[in-house]
């Protein structure tokens, strides 16, 4: 499942010719007559009464984030705000409500799917694309000397706000202007959102065990507390739910599709504090107690070596304030996403701004963690096989089968595999032009059937106790065109390029992306997501700090690439109204050897664990160049193998056939490799370093 892509190649800083407008919608358009999307939601009382608020609290604008208080992507349904007040469900956006328009951002991924959702109350902002503002720029030219801007304090993270202790420039420019910025404690959509809301999530919390974690949670806190000295700092603020599940080896069901329970954490080098919702029921577990080393109250009375006080989650704040006003407290550690109400807690001279130490210890998992990635994902591909050769077959034969039977169906055959918890995001079965929604979510109203006569793209995973699994694979179950051959065919190419790509150690994700859309843009084609994402071990689908996308600017936490973090390797293309194609391979970054050693430069390297075949009458061979196919041939072979043999052995007959038709080694060309399919490592320096110059100049 892909993850953003910050394309933003102009922005409007000083005019903004052409700012979109809601007329610019086509079916917001005067005098537009046809008909509606029935996946619009009708916003405007939620408007009006927003806005009776906004005057009740002397604010002219406020934002709503996507976000919750632990700046997750996906959050609870309690906590969809965003959704709630713009009737737009992907995972990214930001809504700005004013006394007379509304206007939502939102990234490359999103554009079909907020257009068809948004109702004609709201502007649509193409983030990134030519003449649309950033929500500050925007609100820069809405508002005047005097007025205020609100945010809510707790669902934003610091991130977006401040930078070394100071405003973000976007941000104090509007305060040169004498445009006030206001945080507010209270959020103005809750004060709205008061019937048919979800319930706040405070559901049970789960042991995950050693067997699967590889390490325990004591010996976790000692490295945060290695890092906690390094840094000469007292304690670090954890706020991400996937560092306290990963810290405390924890799991939950707060988040839907992510083993998470809403809580935060505070380190210190003589002292650990867990905070959780209902923290008195959930200690009533003798295991939890057990496994935390606590005591049935949540205190560490009487405990020896580490032991976690568990706390009600509402003293987090006032327990930070307490603990920055100490004078024995040196500085306290907070993250970019860090909600800025904690932050407020802080006197500014105490807070240490910087990615939390977690984050990358999280990503760079341990030698148990990266065998369980790979055991789920031979588990995950038998059950994304079985599904598919039976599909396939199905709809040969004229069975009725509809985007939503076959994610409703994939998810009984991955039910069927050990240790399986549940799906890692909500399946993307999209088929003809749905499949060009890059980020689909088959629904009843937009329900299609799958038949013989368009692309077919399924992007799914599953959460297992041993890994999370992400895959995308396209189908055609008839005769494809030939420029449906020829998308397959050039995405295939450059996925294929990432994987066999070899690059010195220190090297960051950004510094690799522009080989993957290489063989795209020699076509004139693009795509608007992130090439890669890093994935958790049963934690989250989409993982940070690091990433493989074009576009950002260099932040001080995203991070390099190292031996042991896992990621996707999944370019698209996307011909709106027609078809979409996206492959996406889950791929462990390991050391790999190299003909000549340069002054003992350690290179890094792609090890695929997704293991499932690509479309055969989709691949045009004749575009790739032999190194392409050398690396198909064995990448299939290497399918047959581990899960052929799996096959094999399970008796799933039919599905081992599937797959043996698809795994047939292609013939190496007799003819050289074109210049249009062979780029030198020299030739990709050179377009990466002139594409990030282009990107660093004008953002």
């Amino acid at each position: 499942m892909v993850t953003e892509h910050n394309d933003t190649i102009q922005r409007c800083v000083q005019k903004c010719h052409g700012v979109p407008k809601v007329e610019d919608r086509e079916t917001c358009a005067s005098g537009y007559s046809g008909p509606v999307p029935a996946t619009r939601v009708n916003t405007s009382q939620r408007l009006q009464r927003l806005r009776q608020h906004l005057r009740n609290n002397s604010i002219d604008a406020y934002i709503i984030s996507s976000e919750d208080a632990h700046a997750s992507e996906y959050v609870s349904d309690y906590d969809a705000r965003r959704e709630y007040i713009s009737g737009f469900s992907g995972s990214a956006g930001t809504a700005v409500v004013t006394a007379d328009k509304a206007a939502l951002w939102t990234d490359g991924r999103y554009f079909l799917q907020a257009d068809e959702q948004l109702d004609c109350n709201w502007i649509l902002m193409k983030a990134g694309q030519p003449n649309v503002p950033t929500t500050y720029e925007w609100l820069e030219k809405e508002l005047s000397n005097g007025q205020a801007i609100g945010a809510s304090s707790y669902n934003n993270p610091i991130g977006k706000l401040i930078s070394k202790g100071q405003w973000l420039p976007e941000i104090q420019e509007l305060l040169d202007a004498g445009i006030q910025f206001r945080p507010i404690d209270n959020d103005l959509v809750d004060a709205i959102w008061t019937t048919g809301r979800p319930a706040i999530p405070a559901g049970p919390v789960e042991i995950h065990p050693i067997s699967f974690a590889g390490k325990n949670w004591s010996e976790k806190v000692g490295f945060v507390r290695n890092h906690l000295s390094a840094a000469n700092v007292t304690a670090l603020v954890v706020t991400g739910l996937d560092e306290t599940a990963w810290l405390f080896n924890l799991r939950g069901a707060d988040i839907p599709y992510n083993p998470f329970f809403i809580s935060y954490a505070i380190v210190e080098m003589d002292r650990v504090r867990l905070y959780l919702r209902d923290h008195s029921t959930k200690l009533s577990s003798q295991d939890l107690q057990t496994h935390l080393n606590t005591n049935a109250d949540g205190s560490c009375t009487g405990k020896q070596g580490n032991c976690v006080e568990v706390k009600n989650y509402n003293s987090m704040k006032a327990d930070v304030a307490a603990l920055a006003m100490q004078s024995s407290t040196r500085k306290i550690w907070i993250s970019h996403s860090c909600n800025y109400a904690i932050y407020n807690s802080i006197d500014r001279t105490k807070a240490y701004q910087k990615s939390s130490p977690i984050a990358l210890m999280k990503a760079v998992k341990n030698s148990v963690e990266r065998q369980g990635m790979k055991n789920s994902h031979i588990r995950d591909a038998v059950a994304l096989i079985s599904f598919m050769q039976r599909l396939e077959k199905e709809v040969k034969e004229g069975k009725p089968w509809t985007e939503v039977s076959a994610a409703m169906e994939l998810k009984k055959y991955r039910e069927k595999q050990d240790y399986m918890k549940g799906l890692s995001f909500p399946s993307i079965s999209g088929f003809g032009s749905n499949g060009a929604i890059i980020h689909y979510k088959p629904s009843n109203v937009t329900d299609r059937t799958i038949t013989t006569e368009g692309m077919y793209l399924l992007d799914s995973g599953g959460q297992y106790l041993d890994g999370t699994t992400d895959v995308t694979r396209t189908f055609h179950f008839g005769t494809p065109t030939d420029f449906e051959k020829e998308a397959y065919t050039l995405v295939l190419m450059g996925a294929i390029d990432l994987a066999l790509l070899k690059w010195p150690a220190g090297l960051y994700g950004r510094d690799l992306d522009a080989v993957t859309r290489a063989p795209l843009w020699k076509a004139g084609l693009i795509y608007n997501h992130g090439t890669g994402h890093g994935i958790g071990a049963y934690l989250s689908v989409h993982e940070g700090p690091g990433r493989i996308s074009l576009g950002y600017r260099e932040t001080t936490y995203e991070s390099k690439l190292y031996d042991g973090m896992f990621f996707s390797d999944e370019p698209g293309y996307y011909e709106d109204g027609k078809f979409g194609v996206r492959l996406e391979t889950i791929v462990e970054i390991v050391y790999v050897s190299t003909k000549y050693q340069y002054k003992n430069t350690k290179f890094l390297g792609f090890n695929p664990i997704t293991l499932v075949p690509f479309e055969p009458h989709l691949i045009n061979v004749q575009m790739m160049s032999a190194e392409q196919i050398s690396w198909l041939n064995a990448y299939h072979k290497k399918v047959m193998d581990i899960v052929g043999k799996r096959l094999k052995d399970e008796g799933l007959t039919d599905a081992y056939k599937w797959v043996e038709a698809r795994v047939k080694p292609y013939e190496m060309p007799t003819f050289p490799s074109s210049p249009a399919t062979t780029v030198t490592c020299s030739v990709f320096v050179v377009m990466v370093t002139s594409v990030l110059t282009l990107f660093q100049c004008s953002m």
